[in-house]
């Protein structure tokens, strides 16, 4: 009966301490969904707010990161206050974490650093077509840590934002137009003069070619087999690809028709010796 009587007053016990603190939980979860749903709302108006103003695209991504992960992160504390810890108590934990947190997460403060860097000063935005780390693509979208880039293939490459501040960048549309390279060999035995003048012509009927500055052509170096042209243009970037792959097409249809020799990698083998009788 001791026994019994033991068990019933600790389930009285738990009872009563299940009554005393389910008003605190049953308020805290409904803090907990009222406040997902206002900070649901208030993004979205931010978003609106954002869309009607002409703001840098990346630093609207930006803040918008930031202020969803704070309006999160003061509920948080609202929840937890909502559930008895006490303030100075819950400031304590919230520094004691954020020390541990930042020990373990250096890595991603030196990206939070890495994107406020990236929009104080812009070395590239979104829509830019940039090479970085090894990925070409065009900038989706730059948040608080990563950023987001569209690759030629349609891939979605996701680069910190820690190691684009701090490693080069080429932002291939930072310039309206941009310098192309071509480089063509053609036989010792053609005309060097005509396969220059039939490039130019090229580019001089092509209408992405810029005509100023004007187009050139140098014999860039003798090669074993070859002597090797340099073909050198401007084009805007929006046209860029197509001039370029227009002319090497064009200078191959050209160079057939004017009998002019694109030689390729051969090598000559001379056998020394009697000849083998039957």
């Amino acid at each position: 009966m001791e026994k019994f009587a033991d068990y019933q007053e600790h389930m009285d016990k738990a009872i009563d301490w299940v009554w005393e603190v389910l008003p605190a939980v049953v308020m805290a979860i409904i803090i907990l969904v009222v406040g997902l749903w206002i900070i649901g709302f208030l993004n979205k108006m931010v978003r609106k707010f954002f869309e009607k103003k002409d703001y840098d695209l990346a630093l609207e991504s930006f803040l918008q990161s930031f202020i969803s992960i704070a309006l999160k992160v003061l509920l948080f504390v609202l929840v937890i206050t909502q559930l008895g810890v006490k303030s100075s108590s819950l400031i304590a934990i919230i520094g004691a974490a954020g020390l541990a947190i930042g020990l373990a997460l250096q890595g991603s403060l030196s990206n939070f650093a890495g994107g406020v860097l990236i929009l104080l000063f812009k070395p590239f935005k979104i829509g830019d077509w940039i090479s970085a780390q090894g990925v070409d693509g065009s900038v989706k979208e730059i948040t608080i840590f990563y950023t987001k880039i569209n690759t030629f293939g349609n891939q979605l490459a996701i680069i910190p934002n820690g190691q684009l501040s701090n490693n080069n960048v080429v932002n291939y549309s930072a310039m309206p137009t941009r310098r192309d390279n071509i480089k063509v060999g053609i036989g010792y035995s053609s005309n060097i003069k005509v396969a220059k003048d039939i490039m130019l012509d090229i580019c001089q009927k092509n209408e992405n070619v810029l005509k100023d500055p004007m187009p050139e052509v140098y014999v860039d170096g003798l090669g074993d087999s070859s002597v090797n042209l340099s073909l050198r243009f401007w084009a805007e970037n929006s046209v860029f690809w197509a001039a370029h792959f227009f002319i090497i097409e064009e200078v191959k249809r050209r160079f057939d028709e004017a009998e002019i020799e694109i030689p390729f990698p051969q090598r000559d083998v001379h056998v020394k010796g009697e000849s083998l009788k039957a």
